[in-house]
This record gives C-alpha cells, structure tokens and sequence, in this order.
C-alpha cells in the first residue's frame, strides 16, 4: 500500500493537522533548515567529478567486495576514496548496528582522510545493510527506521555537530533546488546511492551503461520518457505525472491516462508510474527496452524492501492473501527494472507516505532534460531524507549533452 498523507489510517491524523505524537519529526526538519537556510544560497557550479566520489565497501561481503572494485576502476575513483567498513551482511540491522558499523566507520573514513568537504557522493555497494529496523511504535511518521542510505545523508551536518533525532524524517535542503548546483558548504548534506541488483553482473551492466550514457549523446537524443498515470484517479502522483509532461520536451514524452499498462516500450530513457498500486498492472516486468543511462520511478511503498531474488515464479499479489507476499510484501520491486535493463531505478524500503516519493515532475526534467547527474536529480525531488527513501544507480551518471 501507499498512503496518502493527508488519508492515514490513523483518524488523528487528519487534513491540515499536524499527525499525534510527532513533535520529534518537526523538531529534527527545523534544525536541519536552520542549517541550510545560511547556507543554500550563492554556490558555485562545481562539477561532479570522481574524486568527490567515496565508494563504500563492506569487507565481509564478496559481493560488495566484487563491485567496489569495478566501479572504482570503470570511474576512475582514487584509491583513497575507497572507504572499507566491516559490518553485517544482512539486510536490515539495528539502529545501534547502523550506528556502530556504517555511520562511525564512514565518518571516520571522511575524517582521517580529510574528504569531509570534498565528499559530495556516498556510493554504497550490495553487501552493505540496507535498511534501520524500527523500535519506536505508532504511526508510520513517527517510525525511526529509515533506509541506510536515506540516514548517511544527514553525516555531513552530524559532522558539524548538528544532532539528530531519529524518529521521522528529516526536511531535506536541496529539495526542488532546480538552479541550485551541489556544493559544500551550501548545501549540508551528501549525495548517497546505492550499486545494487540481483546479481553482481546486473551492477557491472549498470556500471557500464551509466558510463556509456556520458559519452554518447545519441541516448539522451533517442530515449522516450514513459509517463503512465493511474487510470481515473485524482491522487497527487497523477499530477506530479501530468506536470512532467509539459515540463519535458514535446516529442519526447509518451504519455497514458488510458485504463492499460504500458508494456513492450522501445527505447525508454526514463520511466515513472504507479507499480503494482496500478489496479490494472498483474505483471512484475513491463518488457520495455531501456537505453544507456535510463531510470525508473514509481509510487510503491515497499519496492525496495529487498535485492534478494524471489523466486522465478513469483508474481504481484495483494495485501489479503500472505501467500502472495515475498520479503514480507506483495508489491512490485525496483530490482526488477534492473534485472530488466534499466540504468538506475529509485524505490523505498518500507511506507514513506506519497509525499515522501520521488516526485517526477522534479526528477524527470532535472535528469533528462537539465543533465543533473542522477544522484543530484534524485535528492532534488525528495522532501525528506533520514526516511524510507533509495536510489539504485552510479551517483555521477548524467547524459551526454
């Protein structure tokens, strides 16, 4: 499922009220801005180059071991950008895990190698935890779990002493920042994203066509933008669909309000829809053809939930019946538009509330049209960070102009 803000279950929490019992969440967004308010204006473009990159291995993984070693060679990274941290190989760990095993363990890499400015891209690879387990009871906005990647964000103000509350999300500074170029100490916060598939040869493609998309312009040129909305709903994500439309460049849009999927696409360079929340979609994979440097979004609660692969004859069920769920959910996955072919795909590890997605009307036009560098395009379209949120892709793919 996936909720709409202003229609969560719980009755307290009703339009134009601030929901029970979450104080902490609104106290953790005003220190979080006060922070950026001073400094968000009047950076300079810099431009995201591989030494910016710090690559995130985890020593006890041979799959996390396999992939930091090809990205840091296939990009360039420097040797000393290589951050080897030894933690758990599962995919959900404590906060107190988290805490020990990832954040102090990356800090210290920032630190002792004096990148902490120079650091604008946390690229983790498969084999690091994915995701915070909860502990704190209530409603979804006051949950602290959040995804691992989405709570790396808030290191950089941590680093200068800003703390943090964990429980909800945290207001995130570069959000629709179109003009905004990514500079420290402008903007307080890294760029994190995350080198993950079902297998490791899935990452390497990514790795490779994320490359190529930067070197050839004919991608950008050739590649269709997919925007299929929710037959006859007048939810947000629909309008946030319907505005990427007319931001986006006439011809380059195929767009569908009608009651099917779209399926069997060629040459998709970026595709947003609803998932499995699409009442009329019953399959996992779409057949679209997707090019170099391509990227998939949708509104789905728990499509990042696991890179694990369910089984070969697993299909989307339905929240009634259990025996339809895999990894604990019957919704759709994001590896699955990566096993499929596409570049880079966003997704979230559990229930972020529609407003908390990935808005395309923000991240299409930022990426296809503007050559924002995925990591950029993506951060710019979220409202929150310490949340649910991922990104699976190379922070630094951007399309060849």
């Amino acid at each position: 499922m996936l909720v709409l803000p202003n229609a969560r279950p719980n009755p307290k929490h009703s339009p134009g009220h601030r929901p029970a019992g979450t104080a902490k969440v609104y106290h953790r967004r005003s220190f979080v801005t006060l922070l950026a308010a001073g400094l968000i204006i009047g950076a300079t473009c810099v431009a995201a180059t591989p030494d910016q990159v710090l690559v995130v291995e985890n020593q006890n993984s041979a799959r996390s071991r396999q992939i930091s070693e090809y990205y840091v060679r296939q990009r360039s990274v420097p040797l000393a950008n290589l951050c080897r941290i030894q933690a758990s190989t599962q995919e959900v760990i404590s906060r107190e895990e988290y805490v020990r095993t990832v954040d102090a363990a990356v800090a210290q890499c920032l630190k002792s190698g004096g990148m902490v400015e120079r650091i604008h891209y946390i690229v983790l690879t498969q084999g690091v935890p994915l995701r915070i387990r909860a502990t704190v009871k209530g409603g979804t906005m006051e949950s602290d779990a959040a995804s691992v990647d989405s709570e790396l964000v808030m290191l950089y103000a941590r680093l200068h002493g800003v703390p943090s509350v964990v429980a909800g999300p945290a207001a995130n500074p570069y959000y629709r920042q179109q003009t905004q170029p990514f500079a420290h100490p402008q903007v307080p916060m890294y760029l994190v994203t995350r080198l993950a598939a079902y297998t490791v040869d899935q990452v390497k493609r990514m790795i490779d066509h994320s490359v190529e998309a930067g070197r050839d312009s004919q991608w950008r040129r050739r590649g269709k933008v997919a925007l299929d909305l929710s037959f006859n709903d007048d939810a947000p994500g629909n309008s946030w669909l319907r505005n990427a439309m007319l931001k986006l460049n006439e011809g380059q849009v195929i767009f569908d309000a009608s009651p099917k999927v779209l399926t069997g696409l060629p040459e998709i360079i970026a595709y947003a829809g609803w998932g499995s929340n699409d009442k009329a979609r019953k399959q996992r994979f779409l057949g679209l053809k997707w090019l170099p440097g391509s990227i998939a979004t949708e509104f789905v609660s728990t499509n990042a939930r696991t890179f694990l692969p369910p089984p070969e004859d697993w299909t989307l069920g339905d929240w009634k019946t259990k025996e339809s769920w895999f990894a604990g959910s019957p919704q759709s996955l994001t590896a699955d538009y990566l096993a499929e072919g596409a570049t880079a795909a966003t997704g979230h590890v559990d229930e972020p509330y529609l407003e908390a997605t990935p808005h395309p009307d923000e991240l299409l036009p930022a990426y296809v049209k503007q050559g924002r560098t995925l990591a950029e395009a993506f951060y710019l379209s979220i409202p929150f960070v310490s949340w649910m949120n991922i990104c699976a892709g190379d922070p630094l793919m951007k399309l060849a102009r």
